[in-house]
């Protein structure tokens, strides 16, 4: 029975942050860290990182606190939360970081109706580069009006 509640919140958690990237990325993002995330819009540096990396540093801490509660302080829960906060990190970075932003050279070739609707959304959001008005979204439930 506890693999189920187990795998329930690793599903629960998985989803609850997309909507998490999403509120982010509208309204801290967007918002009062606009100055973390400006490079991320408009690259004015050389060097691979970004100060947007923080953000994923900020829920990299969030997951290993998780971990920290199930592993010291009996906090069962603490184990599949940690884990589908690391499973989406690890799903953002694919799809965001390595097949959007060509960070890593993989999945240059990705033609799909799925892979062709992200990167049309994400092009749409990276239009503008300004703090106001851009389209947010999640990155991995994005609207179907991209999927054309």
């Amino acid at each position: 029975m506890n693999i189920i509640f187990w795998f329930a919140t690793f599903i629960i958690t998985f989803s609850i942050m997309e909507f998490m990237a999403w509120f982010t990325h509208k309204y801290i993002m967007h918002g009062f860290l606009w100055s973390v995330h400006r490079d991320h819009h408009h690259k004015k540096h050389d060097s691979w990182f970004e100060r947007n990396d923080l953000f994923f540093i900020f829920y990299a801490v969030v997951s290993m606190s998780c971990f920290y509660l199930w592993s010291y302080e009996g906090f069962w829960y603490g184990l599949p939360i940690g884990f589908g906060i690391m499973a989406y990190g690890a799903s953002y970075f694919v799809v965001h970081d390595i097949f959007i932003h060509q960070r890593f050279k993989f999945f240059k070739k990705a033609n799909n109706w799925y892979a062709k609707g992200v990167r049309r959304a994400h092009k749409i959001h990276h239009k503008n580069i300004g703090k106001e008005k851009s389209e947010c979204f999640g990155m991995l439930v994005v609207p179907l009006k991209y999927f054309k």
